[in-house]
């Protein structure tokens, strides 16, 4: 076995690297449909000229904050498309046809299917000279295609030039490029360990770039290879430290699934018909699953609307038929934009009064929160539909007593509270 897939390997395992904690997190895959959708409003906005001319209060802005939720790796992700009015930079907000050029790259990656496309559509915008807006913008087109395009940072590329002894910069699409290049065969390399989504290969090179690994010597370096090999074992020793952190984050996971049985219970309890989001239904509660006692597929009247992928991810849903009585949204530590979003793919999907109550189910202390994320432009449609804010300790305190004695959605809304 070689240093390098000796390294990967220890990578997989490590509790506390990138592979476990990022890629591997069940809600990472929830989140690249609403980052696709909001996308799509990025561009709608600047197609009707109301994209305004700053980066604050922007559909950009919203979506660009849940990139930069994704956990360590995307820390930072705004940094780039924040405006920097000394410098005048990213060029896109006071420049209409950069706008432009900008929304036609981000239309185009979410339109096209192949490589070359993509690659063309990066070169056309790099033509465009846009002062400011360098290749930050492949962490957007990672959501679109992640087996194409990876992310980029600094410590990505810090970790691909220790590791390869490259000398790729930032700023320029063309070393972007080249790194995709050099990510791409890491990957052929070490495919039995390496997914096909190029997320796994850019959390390796994080790891490597913010210091949490040292990269492993060349071939032929036998003194380094010592070195490397007690680097890897202190790097074992710390990993302890950082088990403990994954498992305060596995608790944490249990409280988000903990709330979903109490609605699934009181749910079933009220008569209802149950559906557990798609990515939860085998996760372990009580003696059973999420999903036991609850409906295996959604009615077709469901499954036919427009974003019904992203219907299917929502956390639970109470249904009558084909009508939907409630739709509930567990935002414990996860992005409030994706949830949101879900709910507005179900809302404005589903066919006219199919849909009845709207909730957000989150700690007391996210209210705040909540209420900040409804105020941004993008989800002023949102407002409209009655969406309800639902604390966990409502729930948790009259939940037995609305099983017993509740009928239909009358005393869910008694311990909700209006968001408009």
């Amino acid at each position: 076995m070689n240093t390098l897939t000796a390294l990967i390997r220890h990578w997989r395992d490590d509790p506390g690297g990138t592979y476990r904690t990022w890629f591997l997190w069940d809600q990472r895959l929830k989140n690249f449909r609403s980052i696709r959708r909001g996308l799509q409003v990025v561009v709608s906005d600047i197609e009707a000229g109301t994209f305004g001319t700053q980066y604050r209060g922007t559909s950009l802005e919203t979506v660009v904050h849940c990139v930069a939720e994704q956990r360590q790796m995307f820390k930072g992700a705004d940094h780039a498309f924040l405006w920097k009015p000394k410098l005048r930079i990213p060029d896109i907000y006071e420049n209409e046809e950069n706008q432009r050029a900008f929304g036609r790259f981000l239309d185009t990656c979410a339109c096209c299917t192949t490589e070359a496309e993509l690659l063309r559509a990066v070169q056309v915008l790099d033509a465009q000279k846009i002062k400011g807006l360098g290749p930050a913008a492949a962490n957007l087109m990672y959501f679109l295609h992640p087996t194409l395009m990876p992310p980029f940072n600094t410590a990505i590329v810090n970790g691909y030039n220790a590791l390869t002894g490259a000398k790729v910069k930032l700023g320029r699409w063309e070393e972007y490029l080249a790194l995709r290049a050099g990510m791409l065969r890491l990957t052929q390399e070490h495919r039995d360990l390496l997914s096909n989504d190029l997320g796994a290969v850019a959390g390796l090179l994080f790891d490597l770039g913010s210091g949490r690994y040292v990269p492993p010597p060349r071939e032929g370096d036998a003194v380094g290879v010592q070195a490397w090999q007690a680097d890897l074992a202190q790097v074992r020793a710390d990993g302890q430290a950082a088990r403990k952190a994954q498992e305060a984050a596995q608790a944490q996971d249990l409280t988000h699934t903990q709330v979903q049985g109490w609605l699934r219970d009181l749910g079933r309890a009220m008569g209802f018909d149950v559906w557990i989001a798609a990515n939860d239904r085998t996760r372990p509660y009580g003696d059973a699953t999420l999903g036991a006692g609850c409906l295996a597929t959604l009615p077709p009247g469901l499954t036919a609307v427009p974003g019904a992928d992203a219907v299917r991810l929502i956390d639970v849903l109470w249904l009558q038929g084909e009508r939907v009585v409630a739709a509930f949204e567990v935002e414990h530590t996860t992005s409030i934009y994706s949830g949101i979003v879900r709910m507005l793919d179900l809302a404005l999907g589903a066919p006219e009064h199919a849909v009845e109550g709207l909730y957000l189910v989150a700690p007391d202390g996210r209210e705040a929160q909540v209420r900040e994320q409804l105020q941004r432009p993008a989800f002023t449609r949102v407002r409209d539909l009655g969406v309800r804010y639902l604390p966990y300790s409502e729930l948790e305190r009259h939940r037995e007593a609305m099983a017993r004695f509740g009928q239909g959605l009358k005393a869910v809304e008694a311990i909700a509270r209006t968001l408009s």
